[in-house]
């Protein structure tokens, strides 16, 4: 019989052609860093496939980082992904293409694209809400302004790093509120959050906001996204601006990037809108829904702990880049930003420790022991799936870390 093709993916398989993402991959043998498109359980190594086959999107794909890819802009993306589709379903081009497939466990995945600016919302009603239950228990769950606006900060992009790095537990100041003075020290109270990040390709010009029709034109894909925080070295730092050190230590993302194209079929309507919108916010009237339907599993030593469901966050990655750029704010090729936590308004669809057990109150079980909060030796991964064509399901890359010792602290 003879051997199956790595081209013959499954039926059913989440990474089909109808999938493809972006990836940046290098080998044992070779260090040089390539970029790849993942087909079932293998890496097709893009570049080198483009030059034997001739085609002319050879200079975009044998880069070392997707960013030349990204900066091409969103005719440039439907081209390759059609160039690439062709590739790997036409038979004629199976005998030129096969040689450029290297298996998954045989190749060592990259950050995929250059980093620019980080911006993290805070877009799930059922999160903000479940913390402000916590935190403001006599008074609104929500602020004044969260139904407005997509609240959100500026973070540390040169933290970002890439599915499979350990992550080592911050230390910082912390008090609690009975303490007579803040103590320095490891976090004892490090968590997750469950988020998906979009990455921007075309940029923008400085002084020119970007509309909500023009979200497709400069944003590529999507991928999921790790943003650990240090809740007690948060709850302290952050009156009265915001997330500090208790963020900047790490957020890991996918190794893979999902083109938005590979979504169509998840698109959906976001929650109905409680109150009116500004002009530049409202999506009453767009050609596409903005909510995407990922289906997200967070898991702690291999573990299940949660669901949370994105098609339920209030804002959408549009409205977020809208109101990233309505003051005039210029995008780069690079640019990351990420949902917020993902939370459903099920307890089960939580997606951070923080409202799992709530605060600390409740502990979760595994198997290895009751957790509130991250210990040392603990894994957490993400992994997702959307609703694809015809029934099938596009899987997005997921995204792992394990949490270890605090670095010793300075002298």
């Amino acid at each position: 019989m003879p051997q199956q093709s790595p081209l013959d993916v499954p039926e059913g398989d989440p990474f089909g052609p109808h999938n493809l993402p972006y990836g940046v991959f290098s080998t044992a043998g070779e260090e040089r860093r390539r970029i790849g498109v993942r087909i079932g359980g293998h890496v097709l190594d893009a570049g080198a496939a483009a030059v034997a086959l001739g085609s002319p999107y050879a200079g975009l794909l044998g880069q070392p980082s997707l960013n030349p890819l990204l900066a091409a802009g969103r005719t440039a993306w439907r081209d390759v992904r059609r160039a690439l589709t062709a590739w790997v379903t036409d038979p004629g081009h199976r005998p030129t293409v096969e040689p450029h497939l290297l298996p998954l466990d045989e190749v060592t995945l990259h950050l995929p694209y250059e980093v620019a600016d980080y911006v993290d919302f805070y877009a799930s009603e059922h999160h903000a809400t479940n913390v402000g239950r916590m935190f403001r228990p006599d008074g609104d769950a929500l602020t004044p302004n969260w139904k407005h606006l997509p609240i959100g900060y500026h973070g540390r992009s040169g933290t970002i790093v890439v599915s499979g790095t350990d992550v080592v537990r911050p230390s910082g100041q912390r008090k609690a509120p009975t303490d007579p003075a803040p103590v320095f020290g490891p976090s004892v109270k490090l968590d997750i959050e469950a988020e998906v990040g979009f990455v921007v390709g075309a940029p923008s010009e400085l002084g020119s906001p970007v509309p909500l029709g023009a979200f497709e034109d400069h944003v590529f894909g999507l991928f999921l996204l790790n943003d650990w925080s240090a809740r007690d070295i948060q709850a302290w730092e952050y009156v009265p601006l915001g997330p500090f050190l208790g963020k900047s230590f790490a957020t890991s993302v996918s190794a893979w990037v999902t083109p938005l194209e590979a979504l169509d079929a998840a698109r959906v309507a976001p929650p109905a809108r409680d109150f009116p919108l500004l002009p530049y916010l409202d999506d009453s009237a767009v050609d596409r829904p903005g909510g995407f339907d990922l289906h997200i599993t967070v898991s702690v030593n291999g573990q299940e702990v949660a669901r949370p469901p994105f098609a339920t966050m209030y804002w959408t990655a549009a409205q977020q880049l809208a109101h990233m750029t309505v003051n005039g704010a210029s995008l780069r090729t690079g640019d990351v930003f990420g949902s917020g936590t993902v939370s459903g308004p099920e307890v089960a669809q939580r997606g951070s420790l923080l409202e799992l057990t709530w605060n600390g109150r409740d502990a979760i079980e595994l198997a290895d022991g009751k957790r509130t909060f991250l210990e040392d030796g603990d894994t957490v991964t993400l992994t997702a799936w959307a609703p694809g064509p015809d029934g099938t399901r596009v899987g997005l890359g997921e995204v792992t870390g394990r949490i270890v010792p605090a670095a010793p602290a300075a002298q």
